[in-house]
Order: structure tokens, then C-alpha cells, then sequence
């Protein structure tokens, strides 16, 4: 399974910064709010969007 994430969802589940380190990005790395993520049923369950 995998599961899809937005920049903005991400930042509303307060879970960004995790997000920014899984996929390499840095505070100067430009992402929209839109941005997709693609994360795979482990990191999503890390996360703790599935449970």
C-alpha cells in the first residue's frame, strides 16, 4: 500500500519535519503546499497515519 501526503497536510499533522528528513528536503528547499509525497505502508504507519 502506499500512501500519499501533501506539504500542507503534513504541517497540519505536525509531522513536516519527519517528512522533510524521509525525503532528503532542507528549510531551504522550495515545496508547495500541494506538493505530493509518496510514502511507502511502513512510513505511513512510522508516522502514525495508519495504525
Amino acid at each position: 500500500m502506499k500512501v500519499i501526503i501533501t506539504q500542507a497536510e503534513a504541517m497540519q499533522k505536525n509531522i513536516w519535519d519527519e517528512i522533510m528528513l524521509m525525503f532528503g528536503r532542507t528549510d531551504e528547499d522550495e515545496v508547495w503546499e500541494s506538493e505530493q509525497f509518496i510514502l511507502t505502508e511502513e512510513q505511513a504507519r512510522k508516522l502514525g497515519l495508519l495504525r
